[in-house]
């Protein structure tokens, strides 16, 4: 079946859409050198092979949406169209429906030291639009399914993804990174997730690479102030230590309350970092 046959948007009208994992996790599974700046990105510079082998385990597990190694790209474009292309293959030979997912990480990706998990830059909403405006550019360009705004740890941030949507036709789902119940920048989630609602834009709006806990919380506060379908891709509940490069143990359990999230509103369900092919495919059948 080549990719998928319809929108995104139709298939969560109808139905619960199952998302990949953490590409970084399967990608160091598979030998690949994650170091520098670039992250996945440098995996993609260097051995396109090994990104679409990632999304390809991702897709043998049931994953319907595969998003691309683009989180951790600055302005580079002929990089950023390779990883829509990549994922386009994979998704290609999947013997099952399939989705593109272009990501478009936060300002705070790009500088590689997690500040994508404390927000406020110092940037203005302006500063930041102009950062992701080319950035998204040349992702559209490429023909992705749909964008994932994903990891954005702030309002501002999010209004200025919203900035340079507007009015382009584009599809996106928003994803803000939580803990605690608010935004990483601590700003109320009600707020945050409210300005999504009135985005023709964005068909759905949730929160990614969080710790599990955080999640319902957050997609009853989305519920509180959208009927946009839910987006639910934790982490395992590590916490990432920029300073040392590692990632401390998970405090929750592993099986996750996907019928809760489900009932809370959640149509696109998957993982984030450290989630692997195996833990989709156990998703996969308790989505069925």
């Amino acid at each position: 079946m080549p990719r998928a046959t319809g929108p995104l948007a139709g298939a969560l009208a109808r139905r619960a859409v199952l998302l990949d994992g953490g590409l970084s996790n399967q990608l160091a599974a598979q030998g690949c050198d994650l170091s520098g700046g670039m992250w996945t990105g440098r995996v993609l510079a260097e051995r396109p092979d090994q990104v679409e082998a990632a999304h390809t385990a991702y897709a043998r597990a049931g994953a319907e949406v595969l998003i691309t190694a683009s989180y951790q790209v600055g302005q580079h474009p002929a990089l950023l169209v390779r990883g829509v292309r990549v994922a386009a293959d994979a998704a290609r030979a999947a013997g099952h429906e399939v989705w593109v997912a272009a990501s478009v990480g936060p300002y705070g990706a790009v500088l590689a030291d997690g500040s994508e998990y404390r927000g406020r830059y110092g940037l203005t909403v302006e500063e930041l639009a102009a950062f992701h405006r080319p950035r998204i550019g040349a992702l559209l360009a490429a023909g992705p399914d749909v964008l994932a705004l994903e990891t954005v740890p702030d309002t501002e941030e999010a209004e200025a993804l919203l900035r340079v949507l507007a009015g382009t036709g584009a599809r996106a789902w928003l994803g803000y990174t939580v803990a605690g119940g608010r935004t990483r920048a601590g700003q109320p989630l009600a707020e945050a997730f409210a300005l999504a609602a009135a985005a023709p834009e964005v068909i759905a709006v949730g929160v990614n690479c969080c710790d599990p806990a955080d999640v319902l919380p957050a997609l009853e506060a989305a519920a509180s102030v959208t009927a946009k379908p839910l987006v639910a891709y934790p982490n395992d509940g590590s916490v990432w230590d920029a300073a040392t490069g590692t990632w401390n143990a998970p405090s929750v359990p592993a099986r996750w309350p996907v019928e809760a999230w489900r009932t809370a509103g959640a149509r696109l369900i998957g993982g984030c970092c450290r989630i692997g092919p195996d833990r989709i495919a156990a998703l996969a059948a308790r989505l069925a």
